[in-house]
Formats: C-alpha cells, structure tokens, sequence
C-alpha cells in the first residue's frame, strides 16, 4: 500500500491550488484523519490518503477532476484526496489554516472534533495514539473535556468513545 509523506502531500495541495487557480477557482477543504495528524501534529511520517471535506460545493466536480490529474502527474493513488472520513464529522468545527498557496486553503477542524472523530472510530492502534496525542493538546478537567468533545461525537458511537475516552485518560492522567 503506497503512503504519503508530508513533502508528497504539500506538493499535491500546491499543484492543485495551481490547477484551481488556472480556473480562476478557490478550492476550500478540511482534511481530517492521518493527514491532519502529520501535517499539523507530527504524529507521523505518512498517511495512506489526504480525508477531506470540500467546503466549496460548487467546486467539488473541478476539485476531483483535478485531483485525478494531480496523482498522474507525481504518481500518487488515484484515491490521494477523498471524502471517505465525511461519515465520522458531524458538522464542522473552527479550526486553524494549516497550508495555503494560490487557488487553495486548506484547514482542520478543532482538536476536540478531531479527538471526537479518532474515538468514535477507534479502530487499531493507529487512532489510539492520534487520540492520545489529541488529548494532550486539550487542557481542562476530565468532564470539561468530554463536554468539549461530545457534541463531535458519531451517533450510535458514543458509548465506544466514552470508555475509549476514560481509558486513554486513565492511561495518561490516573482514574481521577
């Protein structure tokens, strides 16, 4: 399985910020998952794939298009950028521009939508220690946490997220 380093990845968004540019288009996206936690948290040397969300609708049939052109051209997998992650984000929360070049912004989410996201899914060891490494970016009380994060979480999940919450925090901070 082919992975992406933080180098292949920014090369990809700037070539298709070029491609939206020569359309006089601006591409908006979110990137969520592996990708947010190499870019913006280190947690990482690569990802399989670039999760996101493209936030100008307007744009997505472009921004696909483009996106299959860009992985011919540096000889990524044609499935680079998708939307499979778009099930665990339940509305999209603030959080900060991470890349920007002409024709292309990119962002994530907050890390508490993050964290949400990581325990809902909590698939293998992977999303354990993104989420582990998310909850040491948040600050506040174990209950003031999880107020934070809950509204975040994937329905007919939460109870899998709490006890992935109570055990990481367990595992981090003690049963207090």
């Amino acid at each position: 399985m082919a992975t992406l380093s933080r180098a292949e990845i920014e090369a990809a968004l700037q070539r298709l910020g070029e491609l939206a540019e020569r359309h006089r288009e601006q591409i908006q996206l979110v990137i969520v998952g592996g990708a947010a936690m190499l870019l913006v948290y280190q947690a990482r040397l690569t990802t399989r794939d670039v999760d996101a969300v493209i936030l100008s609708p307007h744009t997505v049939a472009n921004v696909r298009k483009w996106a299959q052109q860009v992985a011919d051209e540096q000889n990524l997998p044609d499935d680079w950028l998708n939307d499979g992650a778009k099930g665990y984000l339940i509305g999209i929360s603030r959080g900060p521009t991470i890349f920007t070049a002409p024709g292309i912004q990119v962002k994530i989410p907050s890390v508490a939508q993050l964290l949400a996201m990581k325990l809902s899914a909590w698939r293998d060891e992977t999303d354990i220690d993104d989420a582990r490494r998310l909850l040491q970016e948040l600050t506040g009380t174990r209950e003031q946490i999880w107020n934070e994060l809950e509204p975040y979480l994937v329905p007919g999940r939460e109870i899998k997220a709490k006890y992935a919450f109570l055990d990481l925090w367990e595992d981090l901070y003690g049963a207090s």
